[in-house]
């Protein structure tokens, strides 16, 4: 059993790992594991939730701070947790902690479960610092790397195979969202949706575990009460179906901003060197958060805000508080917040603070959906709540955003303790994904992945084609000619090789084509023409046998049936590496097929 980066063997450990082989069958160990995982998970995101709330409560327990207000500290917090956690990044984790969830994504397809073990921590800690002084990102994404970071550290521990370590750090994934939420079928569908785990039984109950154990360490120290308590009154009349229908458009091209603006911004401060990207990460962030305060960290309390109905504490600390009782300067503070958010999200991320987009989908998205239902109670075409239609607008972004429909419903179905708006939350992100899906292909995790072909899928032959490692089915053991040698220097090579063919390159190693043996078998017994006669004579050359090694696997495959061939030539840049047979492409697929499929 292939073993990934092992853990250094001490005394301690080396008993332990004897006493686990004897005693402890790989099954057991996978349900004893994904308990502790849970129970890490619950622990993780208590600690996160309540030092960014507390954190949070001091930074802003001043006299500076009263409602009718502006608050000049606003426009220098995120600067300062921008810049800390830059400095613990840079100087102590050493290592990117950017896209949590997009980490645990490229660990499941190419690095057969491995994160870092600094991840169990190094998350939490600086993106408690980025969103407790004002980082408009999400705790969720850092809890799901730490939760992975703790699977695969214990998967490799244990020696588990790649198989169940991968299903460890799926079960951390799903935890720290279980955990967050108190929402258990939620991160169970994360881990299907996002992850691409797939949902056998060998993977589903250590998933119900580690989600089950992650609520309800989260129920003992939080209580019932979760991110938005929120109890559905108004039961759901068909002729409200095309209030959700249109909220449901709405949210796919917030979502498809959402997209589009995320990447643009990150784009744009690649450009600038770290100290420039605090900088004017830093100015930019705090400007749009002493306008729009509800802008401040993951912006959950101005979303219960209007849950609860409360629309006038959204103009506290604000140049609008004049107008609190304004409805339609309330309708324009609700459209600029959800344009803002996606921008002070981008800039939070891109200038070098830590989190994810999981809460400003939802944000966004609850925002949105009290938007569209203020809109519809003003136009007087129809009446609708407006707390349900935010309830059903944060599943709609988040399917939009994410490309998960499913983890959406079942999270704002699971978290207003009920199935009341089920219908409603059907149709709003069906029609959020189906409309976001052909526009924008891959989801906020996924695009980069995707590009550089590192995104694990639920299709099977895909997926075992991106765990492939290419650069091992390289063949170098082959004999190469020079384009200037003859017929007598073939003949000397074919002494040297156990090849039937010879790859030609110059003095560069360029790949200029190769020399097969049929092509001169019946000049091998006149030496006579063994001067008269060279590469240039039976040289062959076609791009349909040529791929490069920057080309994914599954096109090489593809052209392999193309061009009807047994083998193909791999160059880098025009520079001759070796040859990929179809024989080892179909041993390396078997070999997969035959480890992830066993139940």
């Amino acid at each position: 059993m292939k073993i990934i980066k092992s853990i250094p063997l001490s005394n301690f450990y080396k008993h332990f790992l004897i006493w686990r082989l004897k005693n402890v069958s790989e099954a057991q160990y996978m349900l004893i594991i994904s308990f502790i995982v849970g129970l890490f998970c619950g622990l993780a995101a208590v600690v996160l939730k309540n030092t960014v709330h507390y954190t949070y409560t001091f930074i802003t327990d001043t006299k500076w701070f009263a409602v009718d207000n502006t608050n000049f500290l606003f426009l220098i917090y995120p600067m300062i947790g921008i810049g800390i956690t830059v400095l613990i990044v840079k100087y102590i984790i050493k290592d990117d902690l950017s896209h949590g969830v997009s980490k645990v994504m490229y660990a499941i397809s190419r690095k057969k479960g491995y994160i870092k073990p600094h991840n169990c921590y190094s998350s939490i800690l600086t993106s408690s610092i980025t969103v407790a002084f004002g980082g408009s990102v999400g705790l969720e994404a850092p809890i799901v790397l730490t939760g992975s970071a703790l699977g695969s550290t214990f998967g490799r521990i244990g020696r588990l195979s790649t198989k169940n370590i991968i299903i460890l750090v799926a079960c951390g994934a799903a935890g720290g969202i279980a955990g967050v939420f108190k929402a258990p079928i939620a991160g169970i569908l994360f881990a299907f949706e996002i992850l691409m785990i797939d949902l056998t039984m060998a993977s589903a109950i250590p998933l119900l575990i580690s989600t089950i154990t992650s609520s309800m360490v989260a129920y003992f120290f939080l209580g019932q009460d979760v991110q938005f308590i929120y109890h559905v009154t108004d039961e759901f009349q068909l002729n409200k179906i095309p209030g959700f229908i249109f909220l449901g458009v709405i949210s796919a091209i917030v979502s498809l901003y959402f997209l589009k603006t995320t990447k643009q911004i990150s784009k744009v401060y690649k450009k600038y060197s770290t100290f420039k990207r605090v900088i004017f990460g830093g100015i930019t962030l705090g400007a749009l958060l002493f306008l729009f305060p509800p802008l401040f960290g993951e912006g959950y309390s101005g979303l219960e805000t209007l849950l609860k109905g409360d629309t006038t504490t959204l103009f506290n600390n604000t140049l609008f508080y004049e107008y609190r009782n304004s409805t339609w300067i309330f309708v324009g503070i609700l459209f600029s917040i959800i344009m803002l958010k996606v921008i002070a999200t981008s800039v939070t991320s891109s200038a070098g603070g830590v989190g994810g987009t999981f809460a400003p989908s939802l944000f966004i998205g609850g925002f949105t959906g009290y938007f569209v239902g203020k809109l519809i109670n003003l136009s007087g075409l129809l009446a609708v709540q407006e707390t349900n239609f935010a309830l059903v607008g944060m599943a709609a972004v988040m399917a939009g955003v994410m490309h998960a429909p499913l983890t959406a419903t079942f999270l704002i179905a699971e978290i207003t303790g009920g199935y009341a708006l089920f219908a409603p939350l059907m149709i709003a992100t069906t029609i959020a994904y189906i409309v976001v899906k052909p526009i924008s292909k891959y989801s906020i995790y996924a695009e980069d992945l995707a590009v550089k072909g590192n995104l694990m899928t639920h299709n099977k032959d895909k997926a075992a084609l991106q765990s492939i490692d290419k650069y091992k089915l390289i063949e170098t053991n082959f004999v190469t000619l020079l384009p200037d040698a003859t017929l007598r220097d073939i003949v000397e090579a074919m002494q040297k090789s156990t090849r039937n063919f010879f790859p030609v390159v110059d003095k560069d190693n360029n790949f200029l084509g190769i020399v097969v043996i049929d092509d001169f078998r019946k000049l091998l017994f006149k030496q006579e023409y063994y001067d008269d006669y060279g590469v240039k004579d039976f040289i062959r050359y076609s791009e349909y046998f040529i791929v490069d090694i920057s080309d994914k696997l599954e096109e090489m495959v593809t052209k392999f049936h193309g061009a009807d061939r047994y083998t193909l030539v791999v160059v880098d840049k025009g520079k001759y590496m070796g040859f990929i047979s179809r024989a080892n492409v179909l041993s390396q697929y078997r070999k997969y097929v035959s480890t992830y499929s066993e139940e």
